[in-house]
Protein backbone atom coordinates (compact mmCIF):
# COMPACT_ATOMS: atom_id res chain seq x y z
CA UNK A 1 0.00 0.00 0.00
CA UNK A 2 1.40 3.61 -0.79
CA UNK A 3 3.35 5.48 2.04
CA UNK A 4 1.23 8.23 2.84
CA UNK A 5 3.41 11.16 1.25
CA UNK A 6 1.28 11.28 -1.74
CA UNK A 7 3.07 11.21 -5.29
CA UNK A 8 6.96 11.15 -5.14
CA UNK A 9 9.20 11.13 -8.12
CA UNK A 10 11.82 8.81 -8.92
CA UNK A 11 14.41 10.70 -7.63
CA UNK A 12 12.34 11.87 -4.30
CA UNK A 13 11.95 8.03 -3.72
CA UNK A 14 15.76 7.32 -4.11
CA UNK A 15 16.90 9.89 -1.60
CA UNK A 16 14.05 8.96 0.61
CA UNK A 17 15.61 5.03 0.83
CA UNK A 18 19.41 6.24 1.42
CA UNK A 19 17.43 8.08 4.83
CA UNK A 20 15.56 5.25 5.31
CA UNK A 21 18.68 3.13 5.89
CA UNK A 22 20.19 5.58 7.59
CA UNK A 23 22.43 7.06 4.99
CA UNK A 24 24.45 9.98 6.58
CA UNK A 25 26.79 10.96 4.06
CA UNK A 26 27.16 10.05 0.29
CA UNK A 27 30.09 11.01 -1.88
CA UNK A 28 29.82 12.20 -5.36
CA UNK A 29 30.33 14.33 -8.55
CA UNK A 30 27.18 15.63 -10.11
CA UNK A 31 26.37 14.92 -13.93
CA UNK A 32 22.60 16.14 -15.03
CA UNK A 33 21.67 12.22 -15.72
CA UNK A 34 20.91 12.21 -12.35
CA UNK A 35 19.37 15.70 -11.36
CA UNK A 36 16.36 14.97 -9.92
CA UNK A 37 18.08 12.76 -6.72
CA UNK A 38 20.51 15.91 -6.91
CA UNK A 39 17.39 17.71 -6.13
CA UNK A 40 15.77 15.50 -3.65
CA UNK A 41 18.94 15.38 -1.92
CA UNK A 42 19.00 19.38 -1.37
CA UNK A 43 15.53 19.07 0.76
CA UNK A 44 17.52 16.24 3.06
CA UNK A 45 21.11 18.39 3.39
CA UNK A 46 20.97 18.58 6.91
CA UNK A 47 20.45 14.47 7.20
CA UNK A 48 22.37 13.75 4.94
CA UNK A 49 25.82 15.60 3.63
CA UNK A 50 26.92 15.09 0.06
CA UNK A 51 30.70 15.56 -0.19
CA UNK A 52 31.45 16.62 -3.63
CA UNK A 53 34.90 15.13 -5.29
CA UNK A 54 37.09 16.31 -7.79
CA UNK A 55 36.97 13.32 -9.96
CA UNK A 56 34.63 10.19 -9.87
CA UNK A 57 37.97 7.62 -9.22
CA UNK A 58 38.29 9.81 -5.72
CA UNK A 59 34.15 9.73 -4.82
CA UNK A 60 34.41 6.51 -5.51
CA UNK A 61 37.46 5.34 -3.04
CA UNK A 62 36.05 7.86 -0.72
CA UNK A 63 32.74 5.61 -0.23
CA UNK A 64 35.08 2.39 -0.28
CA UNK A 65 37.14 3.72 2.68
CA UNK A 66 33.82 4.76 3.81
CA UNK A 67 32.85 1.17 4.02
CA UNK A 68 36.10 -0.30 5.48
CA UNK A 69 36.19 2.36 8.10
CA UNK A 70 32.78 2.46 9.46
CA UNK A 71 31.27 -1.36 8.17
CA UNK A 72 28.20 0.62 6.58
CA UNK A 73 27.66 0.47 3.30
CA UNK A 74 29.62 3.48 0.96
CA UNK A 75 27.44 5.36 -1.09
CA UNK A 76 28.45 7.19 -4.43
CA UNK A 77 26.57 8.72 -6.74
CA UNK A 78 28.05 9.50 -10.62
CA UNK A 79 26.83 10.38 -14.01
CA UNK A 80 26.56 7.81 -16.55
CA UNK A 81 29.17 6.87 -19.27
CA UNK A 82 32.36 8.27 -18.65
CA UNK A 83 31.14 8.88 -14.48
CA UNK A 84 30.58 5.73 -14.62
CA UNK A 85 34.14 3.99 -16.12
CA UNK A 86 35.37 6.26 -13.64
CA UNK A 87 34.14 5.04 -10.83
CA UNK A 88 34.60 1.35 -11.84
CA UNK A 89 37.97 1.13 -10.31
CA UNK A 90 36.52 1.68 -6.58
CA UNK A 91 33.75 -0.91 -7.35
CA UNK A 92 36.70 -3.58 -8.42
CA UNK A 93 38.59 -2.63 -5.12
CA UNK A 94 35.51 -2.97 -2.77
CA UNK A 95 34.85 -6.03 -4.62
CA UNK A 96 38.27 -7.89 -3.98
CA UNK A 97 38.05 -6.05 -0.76
CA UNK A 98 34.92 -7.31 0.32
CA UNK A 99 33.87 -4.15 1.28
CA UNK A 100 30.17 -2.66 1.65
CA UNK A 101 29.41 0.10 -1.21
CA UNK A 102 26.70 1.19 -3.58
CA UNK A 103 27.19 2.94 -6.32
CA UNK A 104 24.10 5.00 -8.17
CA UNK A 105 24.80 5.66 -11.90
CA UNK A 106 22.97 8.06 -13.71
CA UNK A 107 21.70 6.31 -17.03
CA UNK A 108 20.14 7.38 -20.77
CA UNK A 109 16.47 7.78 -21.05
CA UNK A 110 14.65 4.33 -21.42
CA UNK A 111 13.92 4.91 -24.83
CA UNK A 112 17.01 5.22 -25.78
CA UNK A 113 18.87 2.49 -24.84
CA UNK A 114 20.15 0.24 -27.47
CA UNK A 115 20.48 3.56 -29.64
CA UNK A 116 24.14 4.07 -28.56
CA UNK A 117 22.80 7.12 -26.82
CA UNK A 118 24.89 9.93 -25.71
CA UNK A 119 27.23 8.18 -22.56
CA UNK A 120 25.32 5.20 -22.75
CA UNK A 121 26.46 1.35 -21.37
CA UNK A 122 25.12 -1.21 -20.75
CA UNK A 123 25.90 -1.36 -16.83
CA UNK A 124 24.07 -4.79 -16.42
CA UNK A 125 27.18 -5.99 -18.59
CA UNK A 126 29.99 -3.65 -17.65
CA UNK A 127 29.27 -4.55 -13.89
CA UNK A 128 28.65 -8.32 -13.45
CA UNK A 129 32.40 -9.10 -13.39
CA UNK A 130 32.83 -6.09 -11.05
CA UNK A 131 29.95 -6.26 -8.34
CA UNK A 132 28.26 -8.41 -6.04
CA UNK A 133 24.94 -7.28 -7.74
CA UNK A 134 24.09 -5.00 -10.59
CA UNK A 135 20.49 -3.78 -11.15
CA UNK A 136 18.77 -1.40 -13.48
CA UNK A 137 15.42 0.53 -12.02
CA UNK A 138 12.63 0.56 -15.26
CA UNK A 139 10.01 1.27 -12.86
CA UNK A 140 9.70 4.15 -10.61
CA UNK A 141 7.45 2.03 -8.21
CA UNK A 142 10.08 -0.25 -7.26
CA UNK A 143 12.71 2.01 -6.00
CA UNK A 144 12.06 0.61 -2.56
CA UNK A 145 12.47 -2.78 -2.70
CA UNK A 146 15.42 -2.46 -5.32
CA UNK A 147 17.19 0.08 -3.27
CA UNK A 148 16.22 -1.99 0.05
CA UNK A 149 17.93 -5.19 -1.64
CA UNK A 150 20.65 -3.56 -2.77
CA UNK A 151 21.89 -2.43 1.04
CA UNK A 152 20.92 -6.34 2.40
CA UNK A 153 22.85 -7.44 -0.55
CA UNK A 154 25.87 -5.14 -0.06
CA UNK A 155 26.23 -6.20 3.86
CA UNK A 156 25.18 -9.57 4.05
CA UNK A 157 27.20 -12.54 3.80
CA UNK A 158 30.98 -11.61 2.15
CA UNK A 159 30.48 -7.71 1.87
CA UNK A 160 30.84 -5.62 -1.58
CA UNK A 161 29.93 -3.55 -4.35
CA UNK A 162 26.62 -3.26 -5.76
CA UNK A 163 25.80 -0.89 -9.18
CA UNK A 164 22.19 0.58 -9.00
CA UNK A 165 21.11 2.12 -12.77
CA UNK A 166 18.93 4.98 -12.78
CA UNK A 167 17.31 6.11 -16.32
CA UNK A 168 16.97 9.29 -16.27
CA UNK A 169 13.55 9.81 -17.37
CA UNK A 170 12.20 6.81 -14.38
CA UNK A 171 13.70 9.60 -12.43
CA UNK A 172 11.16 12.69 -13.32
CA UNK A 173 8.14 10.27 -12.70
CA UNK A 174 6.24 9.80 -10.09
CA UNK A 175 4.01 7.36 -8.34
CA UNK A 176 2.66 6.81 -4.61
CA UNK A 177 4.08 3.50 -3.43
CA UNK A 178 4.49 1.55 -0.50
CA UNK A 179 8.43 2.46 1.46
CA UNK A 180 10.72 -0.23 2.47
CA UNK A 181 11.73 -0.81 6.21
CA UNK A 182 15.19 -0.08 7.12
CA UNK A 183 17.33 -3.12 6.24
CA UNK A 184 19.34 -5.28 8.99
CA UNK A 185 22.25 -6.95 7.63
CA UNK A 186 21.93 -11.11 7.71
CA UNK A 187 25.27 -12.11 9.13
CA UNK A 188 26.23 -16.07 9.61
CA UNK A 189 27.24 -16.68 13.09
CA UNK A 190 29.43 -20.24 13.68
CA UNK A 191 28.10 -23.38 14.21
CA UNK A 192 28.92 -24.80 18.22
CA UNK A 193 30.15 -27.91 17.26
CA UNK A 194 32.66 -26.30 14.73
CA UNK A 195 33.73 -23.95 17.49
CA UNK A 196 34.50 -27.61 19.27
CA UNK A 197 36.25 -29.41 16.84
CA UNK A 198 38.43 -25.83 16.71
CA UNK A 199 39.17 -26.41 20.21
CA UNK A 200 40.09 -29.79 19.55
CA UNK A 201 42.39 -29.47 16.61
CA UNK A 202 43.84 -26.93 18.48
CA UNK A 203 44.52 -28.68 21.83
CA UNK A 204 46.83 -31.03 19.61
CA UNK A 205 48.37 -28.42 17.85
CA UNK A 206 52.04 -28.35 18.19
CA UNK A 207 53.08 -25.24 15.71
CA UNK A 208 49.73 -23.30 15.72
CA UNK A 209 49.20 -19.78 13.90
CA UNK A 210 46.30 -17.63 13.44
CA UNK A 211 45.49 -15.24 10.14
CA UNK A 212 43.38 -12.27 10.95
CA UNK A 213 41.82 -10.93 7.86
CA UNK A 214 38.90 -9.87 5.52
CA UNK A 215 36.17 -7.13 6.68
CA UNK A 216 34.02 -5.49 8.50
CA UNK A 217 35.79 -5.98 11.79
CA UNK A 218 34.21 -3.60 14.43
CA UNK A 219 36.46 -2.46 17.54
CA UNK A 220 35.00 -4.92 19.70
CA UNK A 221 35.96 -7.94 17.20
CA UNK A 222 39.47 -6.72 17.03
CA UNK A 223 39.29 -6.94 21.28
CA UNK A 224 38.03 -10.29 21.27
CA UNK A 225 40.01 -11.96 18.56
CA UNK A 226 43.09 -10.72 21.07
CA UNK A 227 41.37 -12.01 23.98
CA UNK A 228 40.66 -15.56 22.48
CA UNK A 229 44.37 -15.10 21.39
CA UNK A 230 45.63 -14.42 24.79
CA UNK A 231 43.68 -17.04 26.23
CA UNK A 232 45.33 -19.21 24.10
CA UNK A 233 48.52 -18.70 23.52
CA UNK A 234 47.92 -18.51 19.81
CA UNK A 235 51.10 -16.12 17.66
CA UNK A 236 48.52 -14.26 15.09
CA UNK A 237 49.42 -12.84 11.63
CA UNK A 238 47.64 -10.11 10.28
CA UNK A 239 46.69 -10.74 6.39
CA UNK A 240 47.73 -7.80 3.63
CA UNK A 241 46.94 -4.53 4.44
CA UNK A 242 44.81 -5.89 7.38
CA UNK A 243 47.68 -5.39 9.86
CA UNK A 244 44.97 -3.03 12.02
CA UNK A 245 42.63 -6.05 12.96
CA UNK A 246 45.39 -7.43 15.80
CA UNK A 247 47.29 -4.81 18.31
CA UNK A 248 50.78 -4.72 16.74
CA UNK A 249 51.75 -3.98 20.40
CA UNK A 250 51.10 -7.11 22.03
CA UNK A 251 53.81 -9.92 22.73
CA UNK A 252 51.80 -12.58 20.52
CA UNK A 253 51.24 -10.59 16.98
CA UNK A 254 54.06 -11.66 14.83
CA UNK A 255 53.75 -9.52 11.53
CA UNK A 256 52.01 -9.18 8.62
CA UNK A 257 51.52 -11.26 5.03
CA UNK A 258 51.84 -9.64 1.90
CA UNK A 259 53.92 -8.40 -0.94
CA UNK A 260 57.73 -8.42 0.21
CA UNK A 261 56.96 -9.97 3.09
CA UNK A 262 58.68 -10.68 6.11
CA UNK A 263 61.17 -14.08 5.27
CA UNK A 264 61.10 -14.92 9.27
CA UNK A 265 57.05 -15.43 8.65
CA UNK A 266 56.95 -16.62 5.00
CA UNK A 267 58.90 -19.58 6.96
CA UNK A 268 57.04 -19.39 10.03
CA UNK A 269 53.56 -20.03 8.20
CA UNK A 270 55.65 -22.81 6.56
CA UNK A 271 56.87 -24.43 9.51
CA UNK A 272 53.21 -24.45 11.49
CA UNK A 273 50.95 -27.36 11.28
CA UNK A 274 47.58 -25.64 12.12
CA UNK A 275 46.63 -22.44 10.59
CA UNK A 276 43.12 -20.43 11.92
CA UNK A 277 42.88 -18.31 9.09
CA UNK A 278 40.00 -16.12 10.67
CA UNK A 279 38.04 -13.57 7.87
CA UNK A 280 40.96 -13.73 5.28
CA UNK A 281 40.54 -15.18 1.81
CA UNK A 282 43.96 -16.67 1.58
CA UNK A 283 43.78 -14.72 -1.81
CA UNK A 284 47.48 -14.32 -4.32
CA UNK A 285 49.26 -11.69 -2.15
CA UNK A 286 49.36 -12.87 1.64
CA UNK A 287 49.99 -16.61 -0.03
CA UNK A 288 52.65 -15.36 -1.90
CA UNK A 289 51.16 -15.78 -5.54
CA UNK A 290 49.77 -19.17 -3.90
CA UNK A 291 52.93 -20.92 -3.37
CA UNK A 292 52.90 -20.34 0.50
CA UNK A 293 50.35 -22.95 1.01
CA UNK A 294 49.68 -26.21 -1.41
CA UNK A 295 46.85 -26.56 -3.00
CA UNK A 296 44.60 -27.45 -3.01
CA UNK A 297 45.44 -29.09 0.07
CA UNK A 298 47.38 -27.54 2.34
CA UNK A 299 50.49 -29.69 4.52
CA UNK A 300 49.33 -27.81 7.82
CA UNK A 301 45.70 -28.41 9.06
CA UNK A 302 43.85 -25.80 7.90
CA UNK A 303 40.94 -24.52 9.50
CA UNK A 304 39.26 -21.52 7.82
CA UNK A 305 36.55 -19.11 9.15
CA UNK A 306 34.42 -16.83 5.94
CA UNK A 307 31.34 -15.66 5.96
CA UNK A 308 30.75 -17.17 2.48
CA UNK A 309 30.46 -20.87 2.17
CA UNK A 310 31.12 -20.10 -1.49
CA UNK A 311 35.30 -18.95 -0.26
CA UNK A 312 35.33 -22.68 1.63
CA UNK A 313 37.59 -24.64 -1.20
CA UNK A 314 37.77 -22.01 -3.94
CA UNK A 315 41.65 -22.23 -3.59
CA UNK A 316 42.72 -24.04 -0.64
CA UNK A 317 40.44 -27.24 0.81
CA UNK A 318 39.97 -26.48 4.65
CA UNK A 319 39.97 -29.45 7.55
CA UNK A 320 37.27 -27.83 8.82
CA UNK A 321 35.46 -24.57 7.22
CA UNK A 322 33.51 -22.49 9.79
CA UNK A 323 31.04 -20.03 7.93
CA UNK A 324 30.67 -17.03 10.27
CA UNK A 325 31.67 -13.20 9.91
CA UNK A 326 34.19 -12.20 12.09
CA UNK A 327 32.27 -9.86 14.91
CA UNK A 328 30.39 -13.64 15.18
CA UNK A 329 33.21 -15.57 15.42
CA UNK A 330 35.74 -13.93 17.52
CA UNK A 331 32.73 -13.08 20.19
CA UNK A 332 32.58 -16.81 20.25
CA UNK A 333 35.85 -18.09 20.01
CA UNK A 334 36.76 -15.77 23.02
CA UNK A 335 34.27 -17.57 25.28
CA UNK A 336 35.80 -20.99 24.18
CA UNK A 337 37.66 -22.55 27.08
CA UNK A 338 40.76 -22.41 26.38
CA UNK A 339 43.65 -25.23 25.86
CA UNK A 340 46.91 -25.48 27.16
CA UNK A 341 49.19 -23.36 24.97
CA UNK A 342 51.90 -23.89 27.09
CA UNK A 343 53.22 -26.22 24.53
CA UNK A 344 54.15 -23.80 21.48
CA UNK A 345 55.35 -20.78 24.23
CA UNK A 346 58.84 -20.67 22.81
CA UNK A 347 57.52 -21.06 19.68
CA UNK A 348 55.63 -17.77 19.88
CA UNK A 349 58.09 -15.67 21.85
CA UNK A 350 60.91 -16.68 19.14
CA UNK A 351 58.28 -14.94 16.29
CA UNK A 352 57.62 -12.33 18.19
CA UNK A 353 61.33 -11.65 18.86
CA UNK A 354 61.37 -11.97 14.55
CA UNK A 355 58.96 -9.74 14.10
CA UNK A 356 60.56 -7.19 16.55
CA UNK A 357 64.01 -7.62 14.60
CA UNK A 358 62.25 -6.64 11.45
CA UNK A 359 61.06 -3.27 13.06
CA UNK A 360 64.87 -2.36 13.41
CA UNK A 361 65.81 -0.74 10.15
CA UNK A 362 69.29 -1.02 8.54
CA UNK A 363 71.72 1.62 7.85
CA UNK A 364 70.50 2.25 4.23
CA UNK A 365 73.15 4.63 4.09
CA UNK A 366 71.34 7.65 2.41
CA UNK A 367 70.72 11.32 3.03
CA UNK A 368 66.94 10.51 3.53
CA UNK A 369 67.07 7.06 5.54
CA UNK A 370 63.39 5.88 5.60
CA UNK A 371 63.28 3.60 8.04
CA UNK A 372 64.10 6.00 10.49
CA UNK A 373 61.83 8.70 9.42
CA UNK A 374 59.05 5.70 9.68
CA UNK A 375 60.23 4.83 12.89
CA UNK A 376 60.00 8.59 14.11
CA UNK A 377 56.61 9.15 12.97
CA UNK A 378 55.11 5.82 14.40
CA UNK A 379 56.52 7.38 18.10
CA UNK A 380 54.68 10.78 16.75
CA UNK A 381 51.21 9.07 15.69
CA UNK A 382 48.16 9.21 18.47
CA UNK A 383 47.39 5.91 19.64
CA UNK A 384 43.90 6.42 17.56
CA UNK A 385 45.67 8.24 14.10
CA UNK A 386 44.18 6.89 11.03
CA UNK A 387 46.56 5.79 8.04
CA UNK A 388 45.79 5.21 4.48
CA UNK A 389 48.18 3.30 2.11
CA UNK A 390 48.43 3.69 -1.88
CA UNK A 391 49.69 0.80 -4.45
CA UNK A 392 53.01 0.52 -4.77
CA UNK A 393 56.81 -0.45 -3.55
CA UNK A 394 57.18 2.43 -1.58
CA UNK A 395 53.81 1.05 1.00
CA UNK A 396 56.51 -1.30 2.42
CA UNK A 397 58.05 1.53 4.34
CA UNK A 398 55.17 2.63 6.05
CA UNK A 399 53.68 -1.38 6.44
CA UNK A 400 56.70 -2.66 7.71
CA UNK A 401 57.61 0.03 10.67
CA UNK A 402 54.42 1.38 11.81
CA UNK A 403 52.43 -0.52 14.43
CA UNK A 404 48.96 -0.74 13.90
CA UNK A 405 46.09 -1.90 15.38
CA UNK A 406 44.65 -1.00 19.28
CA UNK A 407 43.07 2.37 18.39
CA UNK A 408 45.13 3.01 15.02
CA UNK A 409 43.73 2.35 11.69
CA UNK A 410 45.08 1.04 8.28
CA UNK A 411 43.19 1.43 5.17
CA UNK A 412 44.65 0.11 2.14
CA UNK A 413 43.23 -1.33 -1.34
CA UNK A 414 44.60 -4.87 -0.78
CA UNK A 415 43.20 -4.75 -4.89
CA UNK A 416 46.78 -3.09 -5.39
CA UNK A 417 44.75 0.08 -6.87
CA UNK A 418 47.00 2.80 -7.58
CA UNK A 419 45.63 6.25 -6.21
CA UNK A 420 43.32 4.80 -3.25
CA UNK A 421 45.45 6.69 -0.72
CA UNK A 422 44.68 10.58 -0.75
CA UNK A 423 40.86 10.26 -1.31
CA UNK A 424 40.72 6.90 1.14
CA UNK A 425 42.43 9.47 3.75
CA UNK A 426 40.02 12.68 2.86
CA UNK A 427 37.30 9.73 3.79
CA UNK A 428 38.91 9.34 6.56
CA UNK A 429 39.55 12.76 8.02
CA UNK A 430 35.97 14.09 7.24
CA UNK A 431 34.28 10.93 9.06
CA UNK A 432 36.52 11.34 12.19
CA UNK A 433 37.64 15.32 11.73
CA UNK A 434 38.91 14.79 15.51
CA UNK A 435 41.75 12.22 14.68
CA UNK A 436 44.68 12.49 12.94
CA UNK A 437 45.23 10.94 9.38
CA UNK A 438 47.92 10.12 7.12
CA UNK A 439 47.86 9.29 3.45
CA UNK A 440 51.00 7.28 2.34
CA UNK A 441 50.94 7.43 -1.56
CA UNK A 442 54.12 7.68 -4.00
CA UNK A 443 54.58 9.83 -6.71
CA UNK A 444 52.46 7.94 -9.51
CA UNK A 445 49.64 7.36 -7.20
CA UNK A 446 49.59 10.72 -6.15
CA UNK A 447 49.71 12.12 -9.38
CA UNK A 448 46.58 10.25 -9.66
CA UNK A 449 44.38 11.59 -7.20
CA UNK A 450 46.26 14.38 -5.43
CA UNK A 451 43.47 16.79 -6.67
CA UNK A 452 41.23 15.49 -4.07
CA UNK A 453 43.57 17.53 -1.51
CA UNK A 454 41.09 20.28 -2.94
CA UNK A 455 37.98 18.64 -1.44
CA UNK A 456 40.05 18.20 1.80
CA UNK A 457 40.22 21.84 1.63
CA UNK A 458 36.78 22.29 0.97
CA UNK A 459 35.21 20.70 3.66
CA UNK A 460 37.69 21.90 6.47
CA UNK A 461 39.21 18.75 7.02
CA UNK A 462 43.12 18.34 7.12
CA UNK A 463 44.87 15.29 6.35
CA UNK A 464 48.53 14.85 5.94
CA UNK A 465 49.81 13.22 2.55
CA UNK A 466 53.45 11.76 3.07
CA UNK A 467 54.53 11.69 -1.05
CA UNK A 468 57.40 8.82 -1.17
CA UNK A 469 58.98 10.78 -4.75
CA UNK A 470 60.90 8.08 -6.10
CA UNK A 471 60.57 9.81 -10.02
CA UNK A 472 59.37 6.41 -10.95
CA UNK A 473 56.43 3.58 -11.10
CA UNK A 474 59.02 1.64 -8.36
CA UNK A 475 56.60 -1.25 -8.83
CA UNK A 476 56.49 -1.90 -12.27
CA UNK A 477 60.46 -1.03 -12.43
CA UNK A 478 61.47 -3.50 -10.08
CA UNK A 479 59.77 -6.27 -12.34
CA UNK A 480 61.42 -4.97 -15.30
CA UNK A 481 64.67 -5.23 -13.33
CA UNK A 482 63.64 -9.08 -12.29
CA UNK A 483 62.79 -9.95 -15.89
CA UNK A 484 64.54 -8.11 -18.06
CA UNK A 485 67.49 -6.66 -16.41
CA UNK A 486 68.97 -2.77 -17.77
CA UNK A 487 66.28 -2.82 -20.06
CA UNK A 488 63.92 -0.34 -18.43
CA UNK A 489 61.29 1.71 -20.16
CA UNK A 490 57.92 3.72 -19.57
CA UNK A 491 58.45 4.18 -15.73
CA UNK A 492 60.39 7.35 -15.59
CA UNK A 493 58.15 10.52 -14.07
CA UNK A 494 58.93 13.95 -14.20
CA UNK A 495 56.65 15.28 -11.43
CA UNK A 496 55.30 18.52 -10.35
CA UNK A 497 56.58 19.78 -7.30
CA UNK A 498 53.96 17.88 -4.29
CA UNK A 499 54.53 20.55 -1.87
CA UNK A 500 53.96 23.79 -4.18
CA UNK A 501 51.09 22.09 -5.44
CA UNK A 502 49.74 21.46 -2.02
CA UNK A 503 49.78 25.34 -1.46
CA UNK A 504 47.89 26.30 -4.59
CA UNK A 505 45.17 24.22 -3.07
CA UNK A 506 45.29 26.70 -0.10
CA UNK A 507 47.03 23.71 1.76
CA UNK A 508 50.21 23.30 3.53
CA UNK A 509 53.35 21.57 1.65
CA UNK A 510 57.06 20.91 2.80
CA UNK A 511 59.94 19.34 1.18
CA UNK A 512 62.11 17.03 2.74
CA UNK A 513 65.85 15.48 1.22
CA UNK A 514 67.38 14.55 4.36
CA UNK A 515 66.52 12.61 7.55
CA UNK A 516 66.56 15.47 10.20
CA UNK A 517 64.40 17.30 8.24
CA UNK A 518 61.25 15.59 8.47
CA UNK A 519 60.34 16.21 12.35
CA UNK A 520 60.27 19.41 11.53
CA UNK A 521 58.23 19.59 8.84
CA UNK A 522 56.17 17.09 10.29
CA UNK A 523 55.36 19.18 13.31
CA UNK A 524 54.92 22.54 11.15
CA UNK A 525 52.26 20.38 8.90
CA UNK A 526 50.61 19.65 11.71
CA UNK A 527 50.56 22.73 13.38
CA UNK A 528 49.25 24.27 9.93
CA UNK A 529 45.52 23.18 10.64
CA UNK A 530 45.56 22.78 6.97
CA UNK A 531 45.62 19.58 4.63
CA UNK A 532 49.34 19.05 3.46
CA UNK A 533 52.03 17.37 1.68
CA UNK A 534 55.46 16.38 3.03
CA UNK A 535 57.30 15.54 -0.24
CA UNK A 536 59.73 13.00 0.58
CA UNK A 537 62.52 12.67 -2.34
CA UNK A 538 63.85 8.96 -1.82
CA UNK A 539 67.20 7.77 -3.22
CA UNK A 540 65.73 5.71 -6.23
CA UNK A 541 67.90 2.95 -6.14
CA UNK A 542 66.03 2.13 -2.74
CA UNK A 543 63.32 0.24 -4.19
CA UNK A 544 61.83 -1.71 -1.43
CA UNK A 545 62.42 -2.16 2.02
CA UNK A 546 65.10 -4.86 1.77
CA UNK A 547 66.94 -4.53 -1.56
CA UNK A 548 67.70 -2.35 -4.12
CA UNK A 549 67.47 -1.87 -7.83
CA UNK A 550 71.26 -2.36 -8.52
CA UNK A 551 71.01 -6.08 -6.03
CA UNK A 552 68.08 -6.89 -8.23
CA UNK A 553 69.61 -6.25 -11.28
CA UNK A 554 72.69 -8.10 -10.66
CA UNK A 555 70.68 -10.98 -9.21
CA UNK A 556 68.99 -11.38 -12.54
CA UNK A 557 71.85 -11.13 -14.90
CA UNK A 558 73.49 -13.70 -12.82
CA UNK A 559 71.00 -15.92 -13.02
CA UNK A 560 70.62 -15.09 -16.44
CA UNK A 561 73.82 -15.84 -17.23
CA UNK A 562 73.46 -19.41 -15.54
CA UNK A 563 70.70 -20.89 -17.78
CA UNK A 564 71.70 -22.88 -20.92
CA UNK A 565 71.17 -21.02 -23.99
CA UNK A 566 68.88 -22.07 -26.48
CA UNK A 567 70.53 -23.89 -29.50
Amino acid sequence: MPDGKGARTGGQLVVDALTTHGVERAFCVPGESYLEVLDALYDVRDRIQLVTCRHEHGAADMAEAYGKLTGKPGICLVTRGPGACNASIGVHTAFQDSTPMILLVGQVDRQHLGFEGFQEVDFRAMFAPLAKWVEQIDRVDKIPSVMARAFYTATSGRPGPVVIALPEDMLREACDTQAAAPYSAVRPSPDPARLEALRTMLGRAERPLMIVGGSCWSDLARDRIVQFAEANGLPTVAAFRRHDLFDNRHPLFVGALGLGGDPAIVARIEQADLLLAAGTRLGEMMTQGYTLLDWPRPSQTLVHVHPSAEEFGRVYQPDLAIQSEPAAFAEAAAGLDPVDGSRWQDWAAEARRDYEASRVPPDYGSKLDMGRVMMELDAALPDDAIATVDAGNFSGWPQRFLRFGGGRRLIGATNGAMGYGMPAAVAAAIQYPERMVVAFAGDGGFGMTGQELATARQYGVAPLAVVINNGMYGSTRMHQECCHPGREIANDLINPDFAAMARAMGGHGEVVRETAEFGPALQRARESGLPAVIELLMDPDQITTRTTITEIREAARKASAREPQAA
